[in-house]
């Protein structure tokens, strides 16, 4: 039997000083100072691994090149090859605050597509530069290991908001909520780089987010209906749909704040009834 939706959600806490106030604005002007760093010793990394090798690099020569000491460097990443990846780290925190902020009507499999999104949005945001750290990450194993490790974090993440909203603790006979959310996350990760490797190989060009919304729709499509399938239906639903009169017209109902995407679900359902 499918396990009910668990009743809270532990808020995260202590992101920031304050929601308001000059702690808040500090906390903002610092963080956009580091990723301002971050992204010019990237920058630096990448320009010296494309013209003289990844294993002839340094970390003193990507220091020098990006204008900043040694020690600086080592202030923002541990090692050469983690120095290609700057925004990460904070496109982790917008993937877990879009988790945080869902609206409780949002069905958790929606919610993660709308995550990981983020992810997308950071390669999009710099095409040549992503299309480039690509081709370095291609040849350099040690650079694929490490795009390996960040594409990892983002799928544990995933996977433990999925199984948040089950209790994994109780197994029954014909519960496979469980193993429907590890997948499903599994999933949506494949889905985006699918997506975002197809993207890169065309150098960075074409509707992204377009060919990302059409793979998600494949993964609901395989998971949606089945996580949480035998759960009782919630006493507010985003929207219903209800037959009338012998001419098969259909009513449909749906509150204002439902998105569009379920509303459109939930008529497809209806008209293959």
């Amino acid at each position: 039997m499918s396990q009910p939706l668990k009743a809270t959600r532990t808020p995260r806490t202590n992101r920031s000083n304050s929601s308001t106030g000059s702690g808040s604005t500090g906390n903002r002007r610092a963080s956009a100072q580091r990723l301002t760093m971050r992204r010019k010793l990237a920058a630096a990394a990448m320009e010296l691994f494309a013209t003289q090798g990844y294993e002839a690099t340094t970390v003193d020569e990507i220091a020098a090149r990006a204008g900043v000491a040694r020690r600086t460097f080592f202030r923002h990443f541990r090692s050469k090859e983690e120095a290609i990846f700057p925004d990460h780290d904070d496109t982790l925190v917008r993937a877990a605050d879009v988790l945080d902020a869902a609206p409780p009507h949002e069905h958790p499999l929606d919610t993660v597509c709308r995550g990981i999104k983020e992810v997308m949005r950071m390669y999009a945001a710099a095409p040549a530069v992503s299309v480039e750290r690509y081709r370095l990450t291609r040849e350099v194993p040690a650079l694929r290991e490490r795009e390996i490790a960040s594409v990892a974090r983002y799928e544990r993440l995933f996977t433990r908001y999925l199984l948040g909203h089950f209790d994994e603790g109780a197994h029954h006979d014909g519960d496979d909520d469980p193993l429907l959310a590890e997948v499903a996350a599994s999933a949506v990760v494949t889905a985006h780089n699918h997506v975002l490797r197809r993207w890169l190989r065309a150098g960075g060009v074409g509707d992204v987010e377009g060919q990302l919304d059409h793979a998600f729709d494949i993964v609901r499509q395989a998971f949606g209906t089945g996580i949480g399938a035998a759960r009782p239906i919630p006493t507010r639903p985003a929207a219903t749909v209800s037959a009338k009169g012998e001419e098969d017209v259909v009513v449909m109902v749906a509150r204002t704040d439902a998105p569009l995407d379920e509303v459109m679900r939930t008529i497809e359902r209806a008209l293959k009834r």
